[in-house]
């Protein structure tokens, strides 16, 4: 056999396709392409034993380990599951995750502040209110000049902050 009939024989490859229960001869590039992304995921899996392939069936994976008969639960754990501690003590993973939930106390803090912040913001002069209304829109100082037809940034800057110096002297006891 000569070199090259020889070269031919180890580039051929073929893929098979499970719906059409049939070998596909193609290139050594498109082998390599339409396995590699399957080969990886397949040894993620098998690291943490829930892939139990075996080397004679693995052309058969298409990367649904659920439906895939060798699938096996692995290292995946419920948080429900149960460790021991040296004392004798049971708890299980779900007791140590933080509740990020808020409180009922903070959400109706949070709910008086932003009633009292709203009846205050009327009581600002009109040049105020109307400032802190451009920067709830995310309007910047100089958009807000340019709106209120002001022409200095600088003075926008200065009646911001004698509005929020107004709103805060009005919630000192919320703050």
């Amino acid at each position: 056999m000569s070199n090259s009939a020889n070269q031919n024989q180890t580039n051929e490859r073929k893929i098979y396709l499970k719906d059409l229960h049939q070998w596909v001869p193609v290139s050594k590039t498109d082998y390599d392409n339409y396995y590699r992304d399957i080969n990886a995921y397949r040894r993620r899996q098998q690291e943490h034993g829930r892939c139990v392939c075996p080397a004679n069936k693995r052309y058969l994976c298409d990367m649904d380990c659920w439906t895939c008969r060798f699938h096996k639960a692995g290292d995946e754990l419920s948080l429900d599951y149960t460790v021991t501690d040296d004392d004798g003590n049971e708890k299980s993973w779900l007791d140590d995750l933080a509740d990020d939930a808020p409180s009922a106390q903070a959400i109706l803090e949070d709910r008086e502040l932003l009633d009292t912040l709203i009846c205050k913001l009327n009581e600002l002069d009109p040049d105020g209110r109307r400032i802190c209304e451009l920067l709830l829109q995310e309007k910047s100082e100089r958009e807000i000049a340019a709106i209120m037809g002001i022409s200095r940034q600088s003075t926008i800057n200065y009646k911001k902050k004698k509005a929020f110096d107004a709103l805060r002297e009005l919630l000192r006891d919320y703050i």
